[in-house]
């Protein structure tokens, strides 16, 4: 089925406020960065722009623990210390950010899957770092775990594809459903002996039922287009296997040449094939539902030029 409307598009302060400060990679300038080329190239005007929700305590702690999030509620009055060993801290307000990140991910995917736009775009999302009760990696919630919860509690959904193209290996998602034959993974990342969090090598596929589920695609530092070309034809090939009823896409931006913390050498092109090839899966599969989710991405012109690639695709 094709789309019956242009792809909703999530913009608003509320949802830039997720964003570290005092030099921190992950600033709150991201989304403005973005939002400014995408005017630019004309984009503002082709899709349907939504604004930031706030997501419930409930819909949070269908993937992270009570107790965690009790936690990050209390720094989050304060501003005070660390979520994690030291990559994510506390300011005032993170609870209200993280929780509008969810709450603006969840809005879009229910808007796919009720029909009213079969495609969205969350621009500051894709926290794939987050474990169910901690913090890591400049993420505090995971939406994209949460997003998966609510998909298989709230809407009964028994096949649900995950595609991860950002840098770094997508381990709070990976870990978290790594047993569950209901989520099919593909991920294509840094190889983890040269960039954090260290994970995903290509041996591991799933446990127990969900074992052959999971494609984890690591790529050597300064692998170029080519080199993600070749790895997409197989994640492609295992999402296809999938029949998915439902496509998540963290597209993050840090895969390309020139990002300060990683060492992948693509170009806006792979962003662009890969959310080609995902769109025309999900028109193929699952009635067009597909929703794209940020990630990472810290120069800022590499994460404008990706995920405006993204969005074209998407129209």
């Amino acid at each position: 089925m094709m789309q019956s409307a242009p792809p909703l598009v999530c913009i608003g302060p509320e949802l830039a406020a997720y964003g570290f400060g005092q030099g921190h990679p992950f600033g709150p300038d991201r989304l403005d960065a973005f939002w400014h080329e995408a005017v630019r190239q004309g984009l503002n005007k082709q899709v349907t722009l939504t604004e930031p929700l706030m997501a419930t305590r409930k819909a949070i702690e269908r993937f992270h623990t009570p107790e965690y999030v009790a936690r990050v509620i209390k720094q989050s009055l304060s501003g005070d210390g660390f979520l994690d060993d030291g990559d994510t801290p506390a300011f005032k307000g993170v609870y209200e950010a993280a929780a509008t990140v969810v709450g603006s991910v969840l809005a879009a995917a229910t808007a796919c899957l009720c029909g009213s736009h079969q495609r969205a775009f969350v621009p500051i999302a894709g926290l794939h770092h987050a474990r169910r009760n901690s913090a890591a990696g400049f993420c505090v919630f995971n939406d994209c775990g949460i997003l998966i919860e609510h998909l298989q509690q709230v809407y009964g959904l028994t096949r649900i594809a995950y595609v991860d193209i950002d840098a770094h290996h997508g381990d709070g998602v990976f870990y978290a459903f790594e047993a569950d034959p209901c989520v099919w993974i593909a991920d294509i990342h840094e190889d983890g002996r040269f960039l954090y969090p260290g994970t995903g090598k290509a041996g591991e596929t799933g446990k127990g039922r969900a074992a052959g589920t999971k494609l984890n695609l690591p790529m050597p530092p300064a692998a170029n287009d080519h080199a993600f070309m070749d790895a997409w034809q197989k994640a492609e090939a295992h999402i296809r296997a999938a029949r998915p009823q439902f496509i998540i896409f963290q597209c993050g931006a840090d895969s390309l040449a020139g990002d300060p913390i990683t060492h992948l050498r693509f170009t806006a092109a792979a962003h662009a094939h890969a959310a080609k090839s995902l769109c025309s899966l999900a028109d193929e599969q699952c009635d067009g539902r597909i929703i794209a989710l940020g990630g990472g991405g810290y120069n800022r012109a590499n994460l404008a030029a990706a995920w405006c690639a993204v969005l074209t695709a998407m129209l």
